[in-house]
């Protein structure tokens, strides 16, 4: 009698505890700490970086500036693209600034205002940056640049409307040339021929004609390591403010709609209107 309570006993035991285990099961092992896509990081040099979820290094390339990726081949091997199919960001990093794009392979690409961005092949460890500079037109990707370095054709228009290659010297033909932009919308910037050192000789008063030529000003933050934010400042031109590059005051040019466009470079005439680069001289005193 006391064998078949025990018995009974037992299979009562093992019966809930096979119920207990399927209708209360075990909550899985925390799988800890999750890692954003991309990430901001802080480097000695540069200051805030944008790296990916492992830490390495994101690069912006100075010849897209059209917002599409004209790195190919040899140069993809050399700068592979990076891509985030799920994007998780850092706190400190909007979502609203990161788009992708579909290149000319079928790749996709991540970017960052209108920027593609890439790794470095020769960066190996995380943190490293060796690709800032080379060539002049890779730069560490940032968050805060206020303007940008480009390397681009300078396509100008004919008398007749039609698109016109231009060189650096203004002359008629195929060549990539260097130019500052405003980081942020890719929109090209020039000087005026007639300006002098920190002085403004085209905007009217009244600001009449300022939809053919709007000044620009932007409050310089971080710039690519090949510009010298001593080269810049700022004049003040009938109660508005106005950026400076080597004493020249800078613009925009009205007919630029497109990311990229250069239109101004022979408006109305070829070397009146001048982009600004590192070879920019210094402006004449007035």
């Amino acid at each position: 009698m006391k064998n078949s309570i025990f018995l009974l006993f037992v299979s009562i035991s093992l019966l809930y505890s096979c119920s207990s285990d399927d209708s209360d099961p075990q909550p899985d092992p925390d799988p800890g700490p999750t890692t954003n896509a991309v990430r901001l990081a802080t480097d000695a040099t540069f200051g805030s970086i944008l790296t990916d979820a492992d830490g390495m290094s994101l690069y912006f390339f100075s010849r897209d500036s059209k917002g599409e990726s004209v790195c190919v081949d040899g140069c993809k091997a050399a700068w592979p693209i990076f891509y985030a199919d799920n994007l998780t960001l850092d706190a400190g990093l909007e979502a609203a600034d990161f788009g992708e794009i579909t290149r000319a392979d079928g790749d996709k690409q991540t970017t960052y205002k209108g920027w593609p961005l890439y790794y470095f092949a020769s960066d190996n460890t995380a943190g490293d940056t060796n690709g800032d500079k080379v060539g002049n037109n890779w730069y560490i990707a940032k968050p805060d640049y206020s303007l940008m370095y480009v390397e681009a054709q300078l396509v100008g228009r004919d008398a007749e409307g039609n698109d016109q290659n231009f060189k650096s010297d203004y002359t008629p033909g195929d060549e990539l040339t260097f130019y500052i932009v405003n980081a942020t919308t890719g929109r090209t910037l020039y000087t005026f021929i007639n300006d002098k050192k920190d002085t403004n000789n085209f905007t009217a008063s009244d600001f009449s004609n300022d939809a053919v030529w709007p000044v620009f000003h932007i409050d310089i933050d971080k710039l690519p390591s090949i510009l010298d934010a001593s080269d810049f400042g700022t004049i003040d031109v009938f109660g508005r403010q106005q950026l400076t590059y080597k004493g020249w005051p800078l613009y925009y040019f009205g007919q630029d709609v497109e990311r990229g466009d250069n239109f101004g470079i022979n408006f109305p005439a070829a070397r009146v209107w001048p982009i600004a680069n590192t070879d920019t001289p210094e402006a004449p005193a007035n």
